[in-house]
């Protein structure tokens, strides 16, 4: 059994782990390579004793399926792209600090094969040139 405040404290534990806030919810953000504060779980389900982290759709289909007690799609868009709860009364320590940590992974990996934003200077030069010709 976990509590909200374990949560925020194995959260906390992961490298460059940062508790914020999001739509009035503590939320727990990493630095990333690209130098953003990406959201990789939050407490925005703590009132109803869950916790969310965010996984691939094949790591929510394994974690529910191994412990349907204690993890379960969040409802709608957000659970149709990996969004999880995490039930906190059913979690063991070490299990919810594997999803962490996997949710913490998966935010840095999807940041580093993100491409690179264009710069507007480059492009309006280009719009520019297009035009001219």
């Amino acid at each position: 059994m976990a509590t909200a405040n374990d949560f925020r404290r194995l959260a906390l534990s992961l490298p460059n782990a940062i508790e914020s806030s999001h739509m009035n919810h503590p939320d727990f953000r990493v630095l990333c390579p690209d130098n953003k504060l990406r959201i990789f779980c939050t407490l925005s389900g703590e009132a109803l004793g869950r916790g969310v982290v965010n996984l691939t759709l094949e790591q929510q289909a394994a974690f529910c399926e191994e412990l349907p007690q204690v993890f379960e799609p969040v409802q709608g868009g957000w659970g149709r792209m990996g969004m999880s709860y995490v039930y906190l009364e059913a979690v063991a320590e070490d299990t919810l600090l594997g999803a962490l940590t996997t949710a913490h992974r998966n935010v840095l990996a999807k940041s580093m094969t993100k491409p690179a934003a264009k710069s507007v200077a480059k492009k309006t030069t280009r719009t520019k040139a297009k035009m001219k010709s």
